[in-house]
């Protein structure tokens, strides 16, 4: 079998960014919304394809979860944000937002498919897409269909977290997709009374990054108003807040000249 197939481009998208990791609740798609509202607050062109298709989060961590997606028979219409960022995700065209999606594995692959060749993205700089955590078909799917420009991966600091994320990233090796780097998440947290930085996790002077052999793009320390926050609109986000996602932006496109054809 051919793990990599020829992969079908979209010429009017001209990077593709994965938002990846082994395992849930790591913070996964806060990344990959901030990451998103950072490109956009720079006037680029921005999509979120959110291809978590059993427990989609990005209509409401961008604000448009009252909103329903469009399509004419033939093809898919994102939704648009206040700030401009396209999105397509299952809970847009799904009745209710709580209600689940019961599918099996190829019917959830097929929609991943969908998403990328049948959805009217128009131009974009980058179209940021959300992984669910682990190798499922979905993944498959998404590395096999789709020419990533690069993957970011997030963890949190331990060492069993990084044992599994380091299968995702294997993973992508085994499919020539490249992997831009790490994203560490909540090894420290902000206290919410008098500001100051403490450690959560422990480790010894070996970062996840380093165990994963992968640059690191970004610590980000746990913050109570993200903890809370029922979005992640740019417009009600601290100044500090909007000064990580602005440094990981800048890491991420630092790291995707390495990977560009020279």
């Amino acid at each position: 079998m051919d793990l990599v197939p020829e992969k079908k481009p979209n010429p009017a998208i001209k990077q593709v960014i994965g938002v990846i990791s082994g395992k849930g609740g790591v913070g996964k798609s806060m990344v990959a919304s901030l990451l998103a509202q950072s490109f956009a607050a720079r006037g680029l062109k921005v999509g979120m394809l959110d291809a978590d298709i059993t427990g989609p989060s990005i209509p409401r961590l961008l604000g448009i979860d009252c909103f329903r997606g469009e399509s004419d028979g033939e093809n898919l219409y994102p939704v648009q944000n206040e700030e401009g960022i396209k999105v397509l995700s299952i809970n847009l065209f799904n009745e209710n937002e709580d209600d689940p999606v019961i599918w099996r594995g190829p019917l959830l692959a097929k929609v991943i498919d969908q998403f990328w060749s049948d959805t009217i993205w128009g131009d974009l700089d980058y179209l940021i897409i959300d992984f669910p955590p682990g190798t499922s078909d979905v993944a498959l799917t998404a590395f096999q269909t789709i020419p990533f420009s690069g993957l970011v991966v997030v963890a949190t600091p331990q060492d069993y977290v990084s044992m599994i994320v380091r299968k995702s990233v294997n993973m992508a090796s085994m499919l020539k997709t490249p992997v831009l780097g790490v994203v560490e998440n909540m090894r420290t947290m902000v206290c919410p009374h008098c500001g100051a930085e403490i450690a959560l996790f422990d480790d010894g002077s070996q970062n996840g990054a380093k165990r994963m052999e992968l640059p690191l793009l970004a610590s980000l320390p746990w913050r109570k108003e993200l903890a809370q926050a029922r979005s992640l609109r740019w417009s009600a986000l601290s100044q500090e807040i909007k000064r990580d996602a602005d440094r990981l932006a800048n890491e991420v496109e630092f790291a995707l000249t390495a990977f560009s054809p020279k």
